[in-house]
């Protein structure tokens, strides 16, 4: 049995057990991957506080999202083609949040589709929506997800265009995988992977395939997805989309504050600093050194939460006592998905939780939703003083 102390551990059994293609796709970023760096590597520029001779007895990471009863402020964030990194991945993602109390967050581009999950879990979950040119399908994949109950809608923003990837165009990253020499070898390696997906009907783009006119199969749909991301999207389409949805609306995508403020303004009730996780924007700021100057330009006129280079439960506690009110995982979650399935995921949400929990302590604090900015130092310059 191997030992999982850390969310690396999980990386490095992920990295053994995973295709290639789809570890690359996972552990990538855009251009020189500059921004996928630092999101990760500015939380070490902040340091923690260490309190003594306090009461850490009776402490409690649980809060709310967006109204919601969450067991730590954590939710999963929408990774596209889960379903490629294990068999069903979004279902065992989805399961594994259930159980711990947490949101799962199922992406536009996932492999099982809004129903496939819906069946498969009792907890209402969240939607993310790629904004696509065809309206006709994007009403009724957003009557599909009010009839699964879905709980929060979540608009991606900075997906209009994409940015390029380099991995991805090397190993030809498709689902189901394209069958190139190279692919094949490298699968052939992965007999636990391969096993799991023989075992499920599940291999390409639940949400799109059958309910688009003319894609029946993944043959088609490649071309059409490239050409759908909606380059015209804006702040009034947004403000369609949210009266379409009748819900709970987040915006992902946010790293500027006056995006921050016009969300506000359309309404959303919860913005999502992030770049995408590196994978768009290259040379943008991690998602950490932006959010301090969102939090001053919209104060509590709107739920600000943080993603992109959360990988570890002392992240978290930064983002929070900062003044975040929710922090996302993706990369973390998949790590624990590709190297051991749904107990995997499970994993990775036990390691931060315990490093949330006893970090906490040490700082001085023992309910979440009282930690504030004087448990950290932070650099002077760390948002930056630019011209």
């Amino acid at each position: 049995m191997t030992v999982i102390t850390n969310i690396d551990d999980l990386k490095r059994l992920y990295r053994r057990r995973a295709p290639k293609m789809f570890y690359d796709y996972c552990e990538s970023g855009s251009w020189t991957e500059q921004t996928f760096r630092e999101n990760v590597s500015d939380f070490d520029a902040i340091r923690l506080r260490q309190r003594v001779a306090v009461d850490m007895s009776n402490r409690t990471t649980k809060t709310q999202m967006i109204g919601q009863d969450v067991a730590m402020p954590v939710a999963l964030a929408p990774v596209g083609m889960t379903g490629m990194q294990s068999a069903d991945g979004e279902i065992k993602a989805a399961r594994a949040a259930e159980k711990f109390g947490v949101p799962f967050t199922l992406s536009t581009m996932s492999i099982c589709s809004i129903e496939d999950v819906a069946e498969h879990t009792t907890a209402p979950f969240w939607f993310q929506l790629y904004v696509m040119r065809d309206e006709d399908y994007l009403s009724r994949l957003i009557q599909r997800t009010k009839d699964a109950g879905c709980s929060a809608l979540v608009i991606t923003l900075d997906l209009q265009i994409m940015g390029q990837r380099h991995k991805d165009i090397r190993n030809g990253l498709s689902a189901p995988p394209k069958p190139t020499v190279r692919n094949l070898v490298n699968l052939s390696t992965k007999w636990r992977w391969g096993m799991g997906m023989l075992g499920t009907k599940r291999r390409s783009f639940g949400n799109v395939v059958g309910h688009v006119k003319g894609i029946s199969d993944p043959s088609k749909l490649m071309s059409w997805t490239n050409d759908q991301f909606d380059p015209a999207l804006d702040w009034s389409k947004i403000e369609k989309i949210k009266e379409m949805w009748g819900g709970p609306l987040i915006l992902k995508g946010v790293m500027e504050a006056e995006d921050a403020v016009m969300a506000a303004k359309v309404g959303a009730d919860a913005i999502i600093v992030s770049n995408h996780g590196g994978r768009q924007l290259d040379g943008a700021l991690s998602s950490i050194r932006a959010l301090d100057p969102i939090l001053q330009a919209v104060g509590d006129r709107i739920e600000v939460h943080l993603d992109s280079g959360i990988r570890s439960g002392q992240d978290v506690l930064k983002a929070m006592a900062m003044g975040a009110k929710g922090t996302y995982i993706g990369r973390a979650f998949v790590y624990g998905l590709g190297a051991m399935g749904e107990a995997g995921v499970t994993r990775a949400l036990e390691v931060i939780h315990k490093e949330l929990d006893t970090s906490m302590a040490f700082c001085g604090h023992r309910d979440i939703n009282q930690v504030d900015r004087d448990i950290l130092r932070i650099p002077r310059d760390f948002s930056g003083d630019w011209a």
